[in-house]
């Protein structure tokens, strides 16, 4: 309950719809109520009176109550959808603008399939719960109370007798309600492992056609499949259980009010036929109302299970925040970087220890590139620079500062990226390219994608620049992809600019020509470049090697063909015999 009542300030905004909309739950409830009583009427005023003036007018009571019974039921629907749906959309952006200030730390414990699923399916079962209470949720409860209070005014005789019928059930239900909770947070964690299969699949399904791994994934999905449905089949098999129960327990209450009550108008004329058919009526509205609040248990159960789901990601707290007293960086700045005894260890702990005693410095406008083997910590190292982590020892400073203590916003506005993995949205190329400043002219946007050597294919494709991206940019090469992505970090004028090994999609020539592009837009910038092609990082000013973590050498092209063995190894490993020339 705890995990659900976290969330009830996303009713705030819709408090005054929810008050109307339990205002006429009350009516109809009031309303409902009234009807077995005017039966009553009917009976022993009207028919067994041959009263037919009483039947008249109760008829067209009834009618008119029916009426508005009908109206304020749809009214009490109407306000609850839009509560709801409101509540939904509301919870929705919430999970998404949380996710947006998830740090890398943050979104590698959870993973996309699990944020999907509280995304979409967890914020709609806590929607539905909402929008259900301010019905049934309300409806039921005020039904089974308001019927066990004019039971015992109808004729309190009949309902002492039925009072542990209703116990007894009343304790199934509970018993009922304890055991789904668990089992519907277990539904939901298969649900997370299906999710997590089938993104993984469809992300990497060039890769499963490529290696023939088709079968196993299908056996991978198989499994997250059956358990899902088989906890599926548990849950549903236990509420199947339950109704028959139900039913059978007010079968047998009809039954003993039938056989008490007739016994008791017969032999002692204390009960009229009236107040039997009222007492049966109301017996009746409060056992289907305990069928309902099965239902609204299973919601319950589900929605505290989803709730649990959606406020671990409210909840959770970005690795990489502002410090409170955080500054900005100029506008104007030339940024010198500096490493001084950088440490990083994923999750904080040693075991996932990355890089150690890191010192380096890059001068304004100097290009250094970052060398090594996969795994050697390169990527991690540039992944510290605009804070996508934090460092665990040690700190990096820009002009002097402290990165921790600068504002994000402010320090992402001195950095281009373009990531080894190339990302594209859905949309134009254009759109692409400018993602970064969506003011930029078109003529920023053909100077950058220029610059990239972007522009000539950009012209060849069937609307141009106005070509509509596919998702994933599955309607270009990857060496387009890298391109316009290299054009869109290009176009925000960045101070410092880090290429993630951004040439690895490209030929040879192209990686010329964007070298060549480069090498002209990055005077007067600082820029970090990640490569495991030699050729990248021969005009770099400054070439840093990384191995297990930490800098095994640094220094230019020359300069590390005469001390460094690990690079001469690389160079030699590449280049062949073009060592002995160099």
């Amino acid at each position: 309950m705890n995990q659900v009542s976290k969330l009830f300030h996303f009713l705030k905004p819709y408090w005054k719809k929810s008050v109307i909309s339990l205002v006429l739950l009350t009516a109809v409830v009031a309303m409902d109520l009234a009807i077995p009583r005017l039966v009553q009427r009917v009976i022993d005023q009207g028919i067994n009176a041959q009263n037919m003036q009483v039947v008249v007018n109760t008829f067209f009571l009834m009618l008119g109550i029916s009426i508005l019974d009908t109206i304020f039921a749809i009214g009490n629907n109407n306000y609850s959808v839009q509560v709801g749906e409101g509540v939904g959309r509301d919870l929705r952006e919430a999970i998404f603008l949380k996710i947006q200030s998830f740090s890398f730390g943050n979104l590698d414990r959870l993973k996309t399939g699990q944020l999907m699923v509280r995304l979409s399916n967890d914020s709609g079962v806590v929607q539905r719960l909402y929008q259900i209470t301010l019905r049934i949720g309300t409806r039921a409860p005020l039904l089974m109370i308001g019927s066990i209070i004019l039971m015992f005014n109808t004729a309190p005789q009949l309902s002492l007798i039925m009072l542990p019928l209703l116990l007894i059930t009343s304790a199934i239900i509970a018993l009922f309600s304890i055991k789904m909770g668990p089992m519907f947070l277990t539904m939901q964690q298969k649900l997370d492992r299906l999710n997590n299969v089938l993104q993984e699949n469809i992300a990497g399904v060039r890769v499963v056609k490529s290696f023939v791994r088709a079968r196993h994934e299908a056996g991978r999905f198989e499994q997250a499949n059956e358990d899902f449905t088989e906890r599926n089949i548990r849950v549903a098999q236990l509420m199947s259980i339950l109704g028959p129960i139900l039913t059978f327990a007010l079968n047998i209450g009809i039954v003993i009010v039938i056989w008490s009550g007739g016994l008791q108008s017969i032999r002692l004329g204390n009960l009229s036929t009236g107040q039997i058919v009222a007492f049966v009526n109301y017996l009746q509205t409060t056992i289907v109302p305990l069928m309902n609040l099965v239902n609204l248990a299973n919601i319950w159960a589900a929605a505290i299970a989803s709730a649990g789901r959606v406020n671990e990601v409210l909840d959770a707290v970005p690795e990489v925040q502002d410090a409170p007293d955080a500054i900005s960086l100029p506008a104007d700045s030339r940024p010198q970087v500096i490493f001084e005894n950088v440490g990083f260890h994923y999750n904080g702990s040693n075991d996932g220890s990355v890089l150690h005693g890191i010192s380096l410095t890059a001068e304004p406008g100097q290009r250094v590139a970052i060398l090594g083997a996969t795994g050697s910590g390169k990527s991690t190292l540039i992944n510290l620079i605009p804070r996508f982590y934090d460092v665990t020892e040690g700190r990096i400073l820009i002009d002097g500062v402290d990165i921790r203590k600068v504002r994000q916003d402010s320090l992402l506005a001195h950095i281009g990226i373009v990531p080894q993995e190339t990302v594209l949205f859905s949309g134009t190329v254009r759109d692409n390219i400018r993602y970064g400043r969506p003011d930029a002219t078109d003529e920023e946007v053909v100077t950058a994608a220029k610059a990239a050597q972007a522009h000539e294919f950009i012209l060849e494709l069937p609307d141009g620049y106005d070509t509509h991206v596919e998702e994933r940019g599955t309607n270009l090469s990857g060496g387009q992809k890298q391109r316009i992505a290299i054009a869109r970090a290009m176009l925000t004028n960045p101070s410092i600019l880090i290429l993630d090994d951004s040439t690895s999609s490209v030929d040879v020539e192209t990686e010329t020509k964007i070298q060549s592009a480069v090498d002209e837009l990055m005077k007067g910038r600082t820029s970090f470049v990640v490569a495991q092609r030699i050729s990248t990082v021969l005009k770099a000013d400054k070439i840093v090697v990384i191995d297990k973590g930490q800098i095994a050498a640094e220094g230019t092209h020359r300069e590390l063909l005469k001390s460094s063995p690990i690079y001469q190894e690389i160079f030699a490993s590449q280049l062949g015999n073009g060592i002995n020339g160099a």
